[in-house]
């Protein structure tokens, strides 16, 4: 059994009765301690009343947190111990969870220059002591003080939040159920690197608890479904993330069939969430059958085995989400059915699902599920960018400029990635749902006759 306390300000909390997490397969596996309101209460007055360390001893401590989160011993679990431990746990493939150690121990290297200072607009200094302060500058400050955390599942996205940590907030993880080893370990690492226990906390809450947390801090960050996304969309202060919905639209200017392994690429990359729709100008059949033929050969694994690709479930889990699939799907031509492999081990895998639509505007277009299921549609110049908005990533395999320009222009499209770029690629300083630290930061304007030199 893994033992996972809350680590508040003065230190790590065991409950008396802790909440035991299960593995895929129904095993215990760890026990995560809850904590109550008043001890969220108390912990986020703690981080409002401390100050940051100094920009350097930040910097210091989270890429060496970041190294030994990747590859040390922590909290009693080696690097492989852990990895293991999370893809039983979450169900997620062993190689995406060893990338995404490998992309947080990267990223804390040099969050500051790769992210932050990439956000910094050309116009605006770090430090109001800048000799350009003497004319009137721009500085860039924080937002707030204490930036709250609502994880999601995937291990990778932790490290985002590590930029709210180098710009000298105080962060409050509230872990999920399903996953809450990764936010455990990396807090862990960054205490034991010299961020203090007052400077980032781990609060694992029930659900009602853990609705207080944007109330008590300064800025949020939320993962979760459409409805979570819809609930904070008019509040400024809290920044959601929920289903990406990246599509790839294949023009009759190329051959699809140059393109057919960024297709299966992009809709099975890290267990299938980064592509939910494929545009075809022209008949999408073909290319929903060459789609299926490759998906189908993607063989059941369990989670932990290196070449495992999809991700594994709860067979209730998997069960309840091919039946979603199969009530949404229903009268639409099916080029492989959504079915669950139940493994040995006692978890369950939902197999790759692909659909040919008969419109591009069908709603089925925007479903996106934990597992790869991509919905094939026909695309015309006449229907033109509607039935592409709202994506995270949009790749276009085109040369239409007019068209490159209009994708570009439409503000739902968060991402335009044009030819063979799948759309989960990422990349160190390029912004991938804007920076964070247009969120986290904004310009003040100062001006000052004397340029002090002291702190």
């Amino acid at each position: 059994m893994i033992t996972l306390d809350a680590l508040g300000p003065r230190g790590p909390y065991r409950a008396r009765d802790p909440l035991p997490i299960a593995d895929v397969a129904g095993n215990p596996l760890a026990e995560l301690s809850l904590v109550p309101e008043l001890f969220v209460t108390r912990a986020m007055s703690a981080l409002r009343r401390a100050k940051p360390l100094p920009l350097p001893d930040r910097l210091t401590a989270i890429a060496a947190a970041g190294e030994l989160f990747a590859t040390g011993e922590v909290g009693g679990l080696s690097a492989a111990e852990y990895q293991h431990a999370v893809s039983r746990m979450a169900g997620t493939p062993l190689p995406v969870v060893r990338a995404a150690a490998e992309a947080i121990a990267k990223n804390a290297a040099k969050v500051y220059y790769w992210s932050l200072q990439s956000a910094r607009p050309v116009g605006a200094v770090n430090d109001w002591r800048d000799p350009l302060i003497r004319q009137g500058a721009a500085v860039w400050v924080r937002r707030g003080e204490v930036l709250a955390v609502h994880a999601g599942d995937r291990p990778a996205a932790h490290g985002l939040w590590l930029e709210a940590v180098a710009a000298g907030y105080r962060v409050a993880v509230r872990p999920s159920r399903r996953e809450p080893l990764t936010p455990h370990r990396l807090v862990s690492a960054l205490r034991a690197c010299g961020i203090g226990a007052d400077q980032v906390v781990l609060l694992p809450t029930d659900h009602a608890v853990a609705a207080q947390l944007p109330r008590l801090a300064d800025l949020s960050m939320v993962y979760g479904d459409q409805e979570v996304v819809d609930r904070y969309a008019a509040d400024p202060t809290v920044l959601p993330n929920g289903p990406g919905r990246s599509k790839i639209l294949i023009t009759a200017d190329t051959d699809w069939r140059d393109h057919l392994d960024l297709i299966v690429d992009s809709v099975s990359h890290q267990g299938g969430v980064h592509t939910t729709a494929v545009f075809v100008e022209g008949d999408p059949a073909p290319v929903a059958a060459a789609v299926a033929e490759r998906l189908a050969a993607i063989p059941s694994l369990p989670p932990e085995h290196e070449k495992a690709v999809l991700t594994a479930y709860s067979p209730a889990a998997a069960k309840a989400m091919t039946d979603y699939l199969l009530a949404q799907s229903a009268g639409v031509r099916t080029h492989l059915e959504a079915v669950v492999d139940e493994l040995p081990d006692g978890c369950a895998v939902p197999r790759p699902a692909v659909f040919e639509l008969a419109d591009p505007f069908a709603r089925q277009t925007g479903i996106e599920l934990g597992f790869p299921c991509v919905w094939v549609a026909p695309w015309t110049r006449e229907a033109g960018v509607a039935p592409l908005r709202d994506s995270q990533v949009l790749t276009a395999v085109t040369r239409d400029e007019r068209l490159l320009d209009a994708l570009l222009a439409e503000p739902t499209i968060r991402n335009l990635y044009i030819g063979a770029h799948p759309t989960y690629w990422m990349a160190p300083g390029v912004p991938h749902d804007g920076f964070l630290g247009e969120f986290l930061m904004r310009s003040k304007a100062v001006i000052g006759d004397v340029v002090l030199t002291g702190s």
